[in-house]
């Protein structure tokens, strides 16, 4: 299916209207081929070289392909560095095919680009598009402002947060970025110094709208470094409360919950609004819990603030949609709600005695809305999926008596707010179902639960030196299909139960698990080496058809149909019909050549009776004539005939019997050249089984001297030395990673404050050169902070060089 749009490539501003609408193949498209068959992938950079421009440092999985969802696919190419714009066309002329016009249009930056491009991503109504890579982020505008040289469409790019992220001073480094679902202008950002940030391209390109220090944890109460070290967000989905969420994924695997997030400017639906006015109005304000009465009425006031249509529902009523308008509680902050604790009954063991279903860290995170449930997957570097959905609604919260820093304009609207975002204690970690009323968590600040669905192993292939990320996407078309890219190829998961869903649904009332679906391999063996894809993105039509589009180390597009109409089938198996079928299937023997009929032979001949008088009687006479007629005639009837449908099946059947006859003196000479092959391989085969036997004797030679080496007789590692052992390699691969950047976040700190504190002496010394004065206050705080940053650092320093110093005495005691 073809799309068409109405937007001008120069001019002032206009954003694309993404509406699928029928047109014509546009005439200077030129011709129009498969997308893996496209010129500009078999010139794109030097083909088997697609490593030279990929940085080592990048911490979020690579993809240089993006769909704006409707007929536009694009393709950063890291070689000329421009963004290709291919027009493509979906299920024409049948519904396997991927089309794409031969004549891509060529987009370059209006800016010199100093750092490699691995990851470009596209808002919401493909306007513009993320440029990001270890060293720099840029956003370019796709309309508007454009000018066209040589054939390239010239197209304005900014830079977002340079003087945070990519300045000289700093090391902080971004760990995910992503467009804001509800806004065309914001993007979050998650570095690694716990901060999660939210820019406005319309407002401000250098400095953030909204800061989240995260604080998931007291000082002095974390227990591993992995617990205070984020790994990845995702925003919430269309359900109540979630479309104004964070989660936050830390190393450990815990998720936490930020509620409530909104953009400045940012759209929502009316009825979406007023449901959750109405829910906190019904179930917050009449609850006997005074605390969830608190919290419901500070739901209220921020919905009231936020949306002020809901003062007048009356004329509101009318409204499709709602924008945000700049709020912050002047008192409290957001609250860090988690980690999420895992539902369970009492009698299963705590979480912490049972055996961890997944290995190594987690890597990403991904949030879903699938009909009446809210799923959560976490990606683990072990290869494992963990899926969770939330067994409770989300409500937001606040921590009263931390105000937050506000930024204001003259006339007191708020331009700019951060906060420090902490966690509240709880006195629970898992929610047990046998002892939690109905109501109990009801705006009640307790955190939602996680219900487990299933883990998910994809068995990837353990090879040293590959990499870890596992990037996750929904299917457009299909919410309960998850695919999934890693180094080893592209899987699919789908999701046949959700907790939910299936209460309600009668189609599949059983507990299925997830089904996964190998797509593509990159991996060919377990002694070749990994080339993992640099692009991913599934697209999809009106018509109920999906695809995925690859692009592959060495630079070439791959294209797959992935199958729709029946992956969500239950598998009912009927017994009894197919008992029937077999005994069906028994009863019916091979069609015959000849008839049953002929084979049974001909019909016995019933005499007529005869009377005694009969055989006195002469042949010559006029009874003994008439006997020998009758006797006659029943000999005709049954011999005769028989004799003539013999004749005419014999004839009818012989060539058919010469072919068959043929076949099978065909299938003898080979049945004898295979024989005679046999007999010739039987000599080689004898020789190999000797000489495999002498090996196999010098093999168990070479085994009995080993065994009489020093040192081989060892004892086998008691439990201490294994939980030791353990232990050392849980802090290999994620504490001493954690510490790491644990470390470099205070070092970031730390340089931060020390170029502040220069340039306010500097400036100190420029003002008392005229008024002659100096804030010693300011100058003797700013050192204690030094101080204390500084023995936090050396401190940590410590820490890591013990580890590192066990870790070698572990290895030499091996």
């Amino acid at each position: 299916m073809r799309y068409g749009f109405d937007t001008p490539e120069t001019g002032g501003f206009e954003r694309p209207t993404l509406t699928p609408t029928p047109s014509s193949k546009p005439k200077d498209d030129g011709e129009w081929l498969p997308l893996q068959n496209h010129p500009i992938f078999a010139t794109s950079s030097t083909a088997g070289d697609g490593g030279t421009a990929r940085s080592s440092t990048f911490r979020m999985p690579e993809n240089l392909m993006a769909w704006d969802g409707a007929s536009r696919l694009y393709f950063w190419d890291s070689d000329k560095r421009c963004l290709h714009r291919i027009s493509v066309s979906l299920g024409e002329p049948d519904h396997t095919s991927v089309l794409a016009a031969s004549n891509s249009k060529v987009l370059q930056a209006d800016v010199q680009l100093t750092f490699v491009v691995n990851k470009i991503s596209i808002n919401r109504n493909g306007s513009a598009i993320l440029l990001a890579g270890s060293d720099g982020l840029c956003v370019m505008y796709l309309y508007g402002h454009a000018s066209v040289k040589d054939g390239t469409t010239i197209c304005r790019t900014v830079s977002i947060g340079s003087q945070i992220y990519f300045n000289s001073n700093s090391i902080i480094h971004t760990l995910q970025i992503s467009w804001h679902p509800y806004s065309d202008t914001h993007l979050g950002i998650l570095s690694s110094d716990s901060v999660f940030r939210l820019f406005d391209l319309a407002s401000s390109l250098g400095q953030p709208e909204q800061e989240y220090y995260l604080q998931p944890m007291e000082p002095g109460r974390c227990r591993n470094a992995a617990s205070i070290c984020p790994i990845d967000f995702s925003f919430g989905g269309e359900h109540l409360w979630d479309r104004f969420s964070v989660f936050v994924l830390f190393s450990d695997g815990s998720i936490y919950i930020l509620c409530p997030v909104v953009p400045f400017g940012s759209v929502y639906k009316w009825d979406s609004v007023l449901e959750i006015y109405s829910d906190a109005q019904s179930y917050g304000l009449k609850s006997t819990n005074p605390r969830a009465v608190s919290n419901s009425n500070l739901a209220i006031t921020w919905l009231e603030a936020t949306f002020p249509e809901l003062h007048h529902q009356d004329t509101g009523g009318n409204v499709p949609a709602v924008k945000a308008q700049p709020y912050a509680l002047f008192d409290a902050s957001v609250s860090m709600q988690g980690p999420l604790p895992e539902v369970c009954h009492s009698r299963e063991e705590d979480s912490e005695v049972r055996v961890s279903e997944c290995e190594g860290r987690a890597v990403s995170l991904l949030y879903n809305t699938i009909s009446k449930d809210s799923i959560l997957v976490t990606a683990w570097s072990g290869g494992q999926l963990q899926i969770d959905a939330l067994a409770d609604e989300i409500q937001p919260l606040w921590v009263v008596g931390s105000p937050p820093r506000l930024c204001v304009d003259s006339r007191d609207q708020i331009l700019r707010v951060a906060m420090i975002c902490e966690s509240i204690p709880d006195d629970y970690s898992i929610a047990k179902l046998d002892h939690l009323p109905p109501d109990h968590t009801v705006w009640s600040g307790h955190p939602p639960p996680l219900l487990r669905v299933a883990v998910v192993d994809l068995a990837l292939p353990r090879k040293k030196g590959s990499n870890s990320l596992i990037s996750m996407f929904i299917d457009p078309l299909i919410p309960e299909r998850i695919h999934t890219l890693h180094w080893g190829g592209i899987d699919s998961i789908v999701l046949h139960f959700l907790p939910f869903t299936s209460q309600t649904s009668d189609k599949d009332k059983s507990m299925r698990t997830p089904s996964v679906h190998p797509v593509l391999s990159t991996c060919q063996g377990e002694s070749s080496s990994a080339s993992p894809l640099l692009g991913f993105v599934a697209l999809s039509d009106s018509f109920g058809y999906s695809w995925i589009a690859g692009l592959t180390s060495s630079w070439e597009c791959i294209v797959l149909e992935m199958k729709t109409w029946d992956i969500l089938l239950p598998v009912h198996v009927d017994i009894e019909k197919k008992t029937a079928g077999l005994e069906e299937s028994e009863d019916i023997d091979t069609p015959t050549i000849i008839s049953k009929e002929l084979l049974n032979g001909p019909k016995a001949v019933l005499l007529p009776p005869s009377s005694s008088k009969l055989r006195s009687v002469i042949a010559d006479s006029i009874e003994g004539r008439s006997a020998l007629h009758q006797y006659f005639k029943l000999f005709h009837e049954n011999y005769v005939e028989y004799a003539h449908k013999v004749y005419f099946e014999l004839k009818h059947h012989g060539p058919h019997l010469k072919k068959v006859i043929e076949d099978q003196h065909g299938r003898l000479r080979e049945a004898q050249q295979k024989l005679f092959k046999v007999e010739e391989e039987q000599g080689k085969l004898e020789n190999r089984i000797s000489r495999a036997t002498q090996m196999h004797s010098s093999l168990e030679e070479r085994v009995e001297r080993l065994r009489n080496l020093p040192g081989v007789k060892k004892k086998p590692l008691s439990k201490a030395e294994r939980d030791l052992k353990s232990e050392l390699d849980r802090f290999t691969g994620v504490e001493l990673d954690a510490l790491n950047s644990s470390i470099e976040a205070v070092n970031a700190r730390i340089k931060r404050y020390t170029h502040s504190l220069q340039r306010n002496l500097s400036n100190q010394r420029k003002q008392s050169a005229k008024k002659n004065y100096v804030q010693d206050d300011q100058i003797s705080q700013l050192k204690s902070s030094m101080a204390k940053l500084s023995l936090l650092n050396s401190e940590n320093t410590k820490k890591v060089k013990l580890l590192e110093s066990t870790l070698a005495n572990h290895e030499s005691i091996r």
